[in-house]
């Protein structure tokens, strides 16, 4: 007689919570992630030490901590990567309280251009190349520029996001 596994009830997957608009997912993710990319293309993070004395476990830059130099560099071309799956996310509003336009084509092509120079930049911070990292952080700056001449660069709050 065979026997059957019995096969336990799945947990309910949680909900997907938005707690951020574009402009502080921006600020807190984004921004940050793209400057310690940005940072690889003049300075050599191997080079880059937490102060003396100072414990790199306590560190705030990035470079510098325990993670930090060209690990640092490659965890924030994947968060740039991985970020492009929050620009995805239904319920995301901008900061003038307008929805995202994540239904837009150009949104979605924006967004896989963020994606695509998040990985070219973790395969040029894994190179420890800063060459390869000035065509990488180019690649990024005209990622996140495209998506900001269509939608930030507005006069007045009220106009961005439409």
């Amino acid at each position: 007689m065979a026997q059957t596994a019995s096969k336990s009830p799945q947990p309910p997957k949680p909900a997907m919570e938005v707690p951020a608009n574009l402009n502080q997912l921006m600020r807190g993710v984004l921004y940050p992630a793209s400057n310690v990319v940005f940072s690889a293309q003049n300075d050599n993070p191997a080079d880059v030490k937490a102060a003396p004395g100072q414990d790199p476990s306590l560190a705030t830059n990035p470079l510098a901590s325990t993670f930090g130099g060209w690990q640092a560099v490659e965890n924030a071309a994947l968060a740039l990567s991985e970020s492009a799956n929050l620009l995805l996310i239904a319920g995301r509003t901008c900061a003038n309280g307008l929805p995202a336009p994540i239904n837009d084509p150009d949104w979605a092509k924006f967004v896989q251009q963020l994606r695509e120079a998040g990985m070219k930049s973790y395969k040029a911070a894994q190179s420890k190349d800063q060459d390869k990292m000035v065509d990488a952080a180019d690649t990024l700056t005209a990622a996140c520029a495209g998506c900001h001449l269509k939608w930030r660069e507005k006069r007045r709050l009220a106009d961005r996001c439409k």
